[in-house]
């Protein structure tokens, strides 16, 4: 019974990795434009995120991602337990879920507190508006929210990417791209802002329907993920 059990765990959760290519896919349709920043321009950001095309973006492939992104970080995490990696799948499961439950919280931000102060600027209320996004959008809360979510998000990245590398018989550069495109968006494409986002989410995208492919393949089929050493062999 609990042999079915666990097999048919594995089962679902590796139809549950088709989530991380998803996943990859929502970051990048969501980085395709970028906003004004606030800090400068202002005028231009309220214009920007009071329009139906921003509350549209970050409520489906912002909020709406994130559950792709937990569902493909159980499956992932389940997949490489399964398959003997149990610290490095438990470790991106944990990280993995807990990153995009912290980043729902500033999607939610972006995608009903941004507006708002955006609409409050258009009406003419310009200084109280710049207050308003530095307290509501940008306080010290939710910078610590944000550092927290970049950390743990790129750690799954990483720790999934080397897990999965780190199996027999798994294409090795799969999971390596896999793990560079984690601080290649969250790190370096966030600071510049700019179309490095885009090319890191292509990678991820692209990287992470490979290892899906990879891991689909039954489990009866191949070595065994975790080989042991040959048996030395017998003397008369």
């Amino acid at each position: 019974m609990r042999l079915g059990m666990g097999a048919d765990i594995q089962r679902y959760a590796r139809i549950g990795l088709w989530a991380l290519p998803i996943y990859a896919a929502t970051l990048f349709a969501g980085t395709i434009t970028h906003q004004p920043p606030p800090q400068t321009e202002l005028a231009g950001w309220s214009a920007y995120v009071t329009t139906n095309e921003f509350l549209f973006s970050h409520l489906i492939f912002s909020i709406g991602g994130a559950v792709f992104g937990v569902i493909g970080a159980v499956s992932l995490g389940i997949v490489l337990i399964g398959k003997g990696s149990v610290k490095l799948g438990l470790w991106g499961l944990l990280s993995g879920v807990t990153a995009n439950v912290l980043g729902t919280s500033i999607y939610g931000i972006a995608a009903f507190a941004q507006p708002a102060i955006g609409r409050f600027y258009l009406a003419g209320n310009h200084a109280q508006a710049q207050n308003l996004y530095y307290d509501a959008a940008q306080g010290t809360p939710m910078d610590i929210v944000a550092v927290v979510f970049i950390v743990l998000l790129v750690t799954s990245f990483i720790v999934f990417g080397v897990g999965f590398a780190r199996l027999a018989l798994m294409p090795r550069w799969a999971g390596i791209g896999y793990a560079v495109s984690g601080p290649l968006f969250a790190v370096i494409g966030f600071a510049l802002d700019n179309w490095i986002q885009s090319l890191a989410a292509v990678l991820m995208t692209a990287t992470a329907v490979w290892m899906v492919i990879a891991l689909r393949r039954p489990l009866s089929s191949g070595l065994p993920a975790v080989q042991s050493s040959p048996l030395p062999a017998r003397t008369s």
